[in-house]
């Protein structure tokens, strides 16, 4: 990567896990960065760096107003927005009768509004320049999910499915994008800081209890290597024919291909009906 042409990279959730990965590969391979976090002291201490080359930015993703604020404050720095990385998001489990109103808003803000917050204002600076890649970082639960998490799981379908559409609406102005689907990696994830579950579980549901008992046995201990994650979604970056689809992790691969096959069956002994209600 030492080698590759100087970009401008706008990261969100850039203070730890993934985001912060990907922050210090691209500072360490000379490449111009922008990186949000709601705590700038947090940011500025986990990159440790006063590399001229890094913009810091306190931004509130649920806001579009502070979200266009960083971007303009971005272009205006570095004087070209290339790789928009959307990183910042976190777990909510539960059922849905169990999940606040509140809790399920707030999640679809960070998650998911936070993310067409920062594309939709990224892309005006993309068209002008007729160039751009946009990096949403979804998670596998967003096409293969797991019992117990239908809330989170709900979010980053969105994403995934925002991210198919914008490949096909942005293509004509040469810009791509790129959702990426990650199993479980050695991040911060499983963490309070990063998890939400319910306040008042209830005791019917002993599968999605077991279910979080697993996932919570997992942290420290997942398969998946974040900086070989975070050097992955920068190679992405520099493709200049990226896929629309990335996934990352064994356990996202085992996943997806038993998602894939499991639905083609259920399609194909379904087709009589399917096929049966044209004209």
């Amino acid at each position: 990567m030492q080698n590759q042409i100087q970009k401008t990279w706008f990261v969100t959730g850039a203070s730890k896990g993934l985001g912060l990965a990907i922050v210090k590969q691209l500072l360490q391979a000379g490449q111009k960065v922008a990186a949000t976090s709601r705590n700038l002291n947090d940011l500025t201490k986990a990159v440790g760096s006063t590399n001229l080359n890094f913009l810091p930015l306190q931004t509130n993703l649920g806001s579009d107003t502070s979200v266009q604020e960083a971007i303009a404050k971005t272009h205006e720095t570095f004087g070209s927005l290339d790789v928009l990385i959307n990183n910042a998001g976190y777990g909510i489990g539960g059922s849905l009768e169990e999940v606040s109103d509140q809790e399920l808003r707030t999640s679809f803000d960070v998650n998911v509004f936070g993310t067409v917050n920062t594309i939709r204002h990224a892309l005006p600076f993309m068209r002008t320049q007729r160039s751009g890649h946009i990096i949403n970082i979804a998670s596998i639960a967003g096409f293969s999910a797991a019992t117990g998490w239908a809330p989170y799981a709900a979010t980053k379908f969105a994403v995934v499915g925002l991210t198919e559409v914008l490949a096909d609406d942005v293509k004509a102005f040469g810009i791509t994008a790129t959702v990426v689907a990650p199993g479980a990696f050695r991040t911060s994830f499983l963490t309070d800081d990063s998890l939400v579950l319910p306040k008042n579980p209830i005791a019917d549901y002993e599968a999605i209890r077991a279910s979080h008992a697993k996932y919570l046995t997992m942290d420290g201990n997942q398969a998946g290597d974040p900086e070989k994650a975070a050097a992955a979604m920068i190679a992405t970056g520099f493709n200049p024919n990226p896929p629309v689809h990335l996934f990352l992790g064994t356990d996202a691969y085992k996943r997806a291909m038993a998602k894939i096959e499991s639905l083609t069956k259920e399609i194909e002994s379904l087709k009589e009906i399917t096929t049966s209600t044209d004209y």
